[in-house]
């Protein structure tokens, strides 16, 4: 399969994700238009919106040095430039974890982030959001030449006192005495923390972004790699060199960072066994090559424990020969074809699927809440048009009685109002208890407390100890929101099913709020970090800046998790009454309406055939607004029993 395939498949994608944006965006209109829109379920749609429009798939590349990562990168998605894009030169390797995208509108450069930034207590995501913290260069993408020569940055080094460099997380001395390195005064260090380049190439402008990442070192220097960008990535690469195989430092990053970042799933994980070439031999024959190179595979996979057919054997300078060159047979040989179809086939359709997983969850609920209401109001219309048919209007008696039951109706509804009120007002005491359980002050209060206990810390072993305690503290914080969630969960199925067996309201399954995911988080990090707080580093390394690290990384991450499940219980508390609302709402107006209809055929001069011309007119609207909201999901691809009511 060709690149070009791969960037056919991209652009489907960005299409279909086009055409579920308007599908929403025209929901959205539809329950402004017909006024059932409400504040929360606005948001929920436009947050929905929001996401899909930022949507990226991010394809992680992760190596040791040496395993030619990034030439695979330059073969994969920039051979067109006819210039090895990257540097990935002999002795050339990425020093700093490099991001590739494409800003619309930022404009076309390179922002370096220094690598001093790590010794402050600021995590590399919110330095990302302050521009001028970063060296910008801007790229002229008419020149691949003079791009290629502002990549070169990425690799550039300096040298630093070895005190310093010990600070940053750059230097270990048992790994410097194994190189015969014994106290230098000076250690060289890459200059750039992190690099983000923005550039127009046709598979970023379609929502791709690259994520390639130093060796083992760096990563391990550089927590939030692992921690947080990692296992954002849709799929990671991970190269081995064929002619090596899998070394020990290899089953390091694999082990410690690869799949850790997978949570042990090895969905959306690839293996490219790089640099197949230096098994080519002309002496032992096609055969004997392609014997060698499943044998390779077989034991590296056995090693890795994953299957065969998730290692990738390839390589990487053919390949980006071949495609400069335009020769079919090296192309062929460089075996690059299975990886981009494993990326095209693969990863694409898995976010796809994701995404519309996501779609379903949250705006599935709130079109099939409309489409409830919406057949309800036309079933209810039909019904009452047919019931009109059978009467007898010139009947005064019967018109008086059916508008005096209507009106017993509508008095009912106001004892339903009441009965809402004080159903919600119990709910907004026990919503308040779980919002209140997520809380800000409560958090940092905990944060704050450890980590003044830390810096107090005489030894390692009680920096450590406190460290335990901190992660204890926020489960045991956890546990309490949970034991308010199950109390929340049961009233709000109480109220429920007291307004559908009680006043006839259709059953409407609410949407149970759950904390399952932010515990699954939680405890994530809670395991990261008590790798971290056993970690002979975190032992080797000054109090201070293990402290710090923590803070920017690890407990960032935890404070997160709690502050996306404080906003998301404010949400959910916000709206799970509203189909009961709308439900309320509705049958208000059905009552209306037939209190209007029945004096109107009353008070009419017409025949009875032009009153039912009248109500027959009425039901219309309520047909087009089933008809527009069909087409929504119909545009929406969402899979909803839409059965017309007879």
């Amino acid at each position: 399969m060709s690149n070009m395939e791969f960037k056919e498949q991209m652009h489907e994608y960005s299409l279909w994700r086009a055409q579920l944006i308007q599908g929403i965006e025209m929901y959205h209109q539809w329950r402004i238009r017909y006024d059932v829109n409400d504040p929360h379920s606005n948001n929920t749609v436009l947050n929905v919106l929001g996401g899909l429009q930022s949507d990226r798939i991010t394809l992680a590349f992760v190596a040791e040095f040496s395993r030619g990562k990034t030439e695979l990168i330059n073969s994969l998605f920039f051979a067109e430039t006819g210039v090895r894009l990257l540097p990935s030169s002999p002795g050339r390797t990425t020093m700093s974890p490099t991001e590739l995208f494409h800003d619309e509108a930022g404009g076309n450069y390179i922002r370096l982030l220094t690598i001093e930034s790590r010794l402050e207590d600021v995590s590399l995501a919110e330095l990302k959001n302050v521009p001028e913290r970063w060296k910008q260069i801007d790229l002229d993408c008419n020149s691949p030449l003079q791009m290629q020569e502002a990549f070169k940055e990425l690799i550039a080094t300096k040298q630093v006192d070895r005190e310093l460099a010990e600070k940053l997380g750059m230097w270990n001395e048992r790994e410097a005495a194994e190189q015969g390195i014994i106290n230098p005064e000076k250690v060289e260090i890459p200059c750039w923390r992190h690099a983000i380049i923005s550039f127009p190439h046709p598979l970023l402008k379609e929502g791709l972004t690259i994520l390639d990442t130093p060796g083992l070192n760096a990563l391990g220097a550089e927590p939030e790699l692992t921690l947080s960008m990692l296992p954002s990535a849709q799929a990671i690469v991970f190269v081995i060199a064929a002619d090596t195989g899998v070394t020990k430092s290899d089953m390091d990053m694999w082990r410690n960072h690869v799949c850790h970042a997978r949570g042990g799933s090895k969905r959306g994980l690839a293996v490219v066994m790089n640099k197949i070439d230096a098994m080519w031999d002309d002496l032992a024959g096609d055969k004997g090559y392609h014997d060698s190179i499943k044998s390779q595979v077989k034991t590296s996979a056995t090693t890795l424990k994953i299957e065969e057919t998730a290692i990738f054997p390839v390589s990487a300078k053919q390949a980006l020969l071949a495609k400069v060159k335009g020769d079919k047979d090296l192309l062929e040989r460089s075996r690059l074809a299975a990886l981009e179809n494993y990326l095209a086939e693969d990863i694409v359709k898995q976010r796809r699927h994701i995404l519309m997983e996501t779609v379903t969850r949250d705006i599935g609920f709130l079109v099939n809440e409309s489409l409830s209401l919406t057949e309800s109001s036309l079933a209810n219309g039909l019904s009452q048009l047919e019931e009109f048919k059978k009467i007898d209007f010139e009947n005064q008696d019967m018109t008086g009685k059916l508008m005096a039951e209507t009106r017993d109706r509508q008095n009912m509804y106001m004892a339903n109002i009441e009965n809402f009120q004080t159903s919600r007002r119990v709910f907004n005491v026990q919503a308040r208890m779980l919002v209140d359980s997520f809380s800000k002050d409560r958090i940092d209060i905990i944060i704050r407390n450890t980590k003044h206990d830390m810096s107090r810390s005489l030894t390692t072993y009680g920096m450590k100890q406190n460290i335990r305690k901190l992660f204890d503290d926020l489960r045991d914080l956890l546990q309490d929101s949970v034991d308010i969630t199950n109390e929340t969960r049961r009233l709000v199925k109480a109220i429920h099913k007291k307004f559908h067996d009680e006043y006839g309201f259709k059953e409407i399954e609410p949407q149970l709020f759950s904390i399952k995911q932010y515990q699954y988080d939680l405890e994530q990090v809670f395991e990261e970090g008590e790798a971290f707080r056993l970690s002979a580093k975190t032992t080797m390394t000054e109090q201070s800046v293990v402290i710090n690290r923590l803070y920017s990384t690890l407990i960032a991450k935890a404070r997160n998790i709690l502050r996306q499940a404080h906003a998301d219980a404010i949400a959910w508390s916000g709206s799970v009454l509203t189909p009961l609302m709308h439900q309320i709402k509705d049958h208000k107006r059905q009552i209306e309406n037939r209190l209007h209809m029945l004096k109107k055929m009353n008070d009419s001069k017409g025949t009875v055939i032009e009153n039912i011309a009248t109500l027959e007119a009425e039901i219309e609207p309520l047909k087009r607004q089933r008809k527009e909201l069909m087409m929504m999901i119909k545009a929406m691809q969402l899979n909803i029993n839409t059965e017309s009511p007879k």
